[in-house]
């Protein structure tokens, strides 16, 4: 895959992985403080998003291929290991890719994690209403197929124009869809138990279910408990989230790298 990146800075490596519907631009918001503290940061956008082609013909959107789409950029910009810091799909593409390529992550960074093995598979219908919201009526059949955002009056308004500005962004509309339909029914990994054997240092990122529903706070919690000694952080009740702001966000980066 010829995925569309931006490498820039130097030292450690950080590679930055986007949620589902968003691009690279969506990680750490534009915010170019990793560089300015002394990192080489890589944000790609995955297959279908962005301005990343859709699959080749045969293959898909599953959690294996997006692991070895990051194991191949890597590879290709020659990055034997790197600090991986990913949002929701991608904070599970990173587990994916740590669980199959032991010791080429120096440390992860998973933000606002909603896969929940034991829950699995939930919610497929929406995605499916999301994806055909895209194909028929492009930018606005997606808006309108979301609704309007189940958050308080006061991140509404942000919701709601971030999700435009994703949804644009995507040079392929039907590759997307496609991806909105085949990410939620891959499983990044089976089981709980599977991430006991991660050795690295690891923080996970919360969000609280106020301003973000749809990354449950108590799945984040989970996720900390699982993976041993992992640290959890999240805002402060009634502030927004540390995953919309990449400033913040940047520095939780950088703690992790620091270990």
């Amino acid at each position: 895959m010829e995925l569309a990146y931006d490498d820039t800075g130097t030292g450690t490596p950080v590679v930055l992985l986007h949620g589902l519907t968003a691009t690279r631009r969506y990680v750490v918001m534009g915010s170019k403080q990793l560089e300015r503290g002394g990192h080489r940061v890589i944000a790609y956008d995955a297959r279908g998003h962005g301005g990343s082609p859709a699959a080749p013909a045969g293959e898909g959107y599953d959690y294996p291929t997006l692991a070895a789409d990051l194991r191949d950029l890597m590879d290709r910009l020659e990055i034997e290991h790197a600090v991986l810091a990913g949002a929701s799909m991608g904070a599970h593409t990173l587990l994916r890719f740590a669980l199959d390529h032991p010791g080429r992550a120096l440390g992860l960074v998973v933000v606002t994690p909603a896969y929940d093995p034991d829950a699995f598979p939930s919610g497929l219908a929406r995605w499916d209403a999301l994806a055909g919201g895209l194909r028929s009526g492009g930018v606005e059949g997606f808006l309108e197929a979301y609704g309007e955002p189940n958050v308080p009056e006061s991140f509404r308004a942000t919701v709601a124009t971030v999700l435009r500005q994703r949804i644009s962004r995507a040079e392929d509309p039907a590759a997307l869809a496609d991806a909105l339909q085949q990410v939620p029914r891959s499983r990044p990994f089976a089981s709980w138990s599977d991430l006991h054997g991660l050795d690295l240092p690891v923080t996970v990122v919360g969000d609280r279910d106020e301003a973000d529903p749809e990354h449950p706070l108590a799945v984040a919690q989970r996720y900390a408990a699982e993976i041993p000694e992992a640290r959890f952080v999240v805002e402060e009740e009634g502030k927004s989230p540390i995953a919309w702001q990449g400033g913040q966000l940047s520095r939780v980066i950088a703690e992790v790298a620091a270990q």
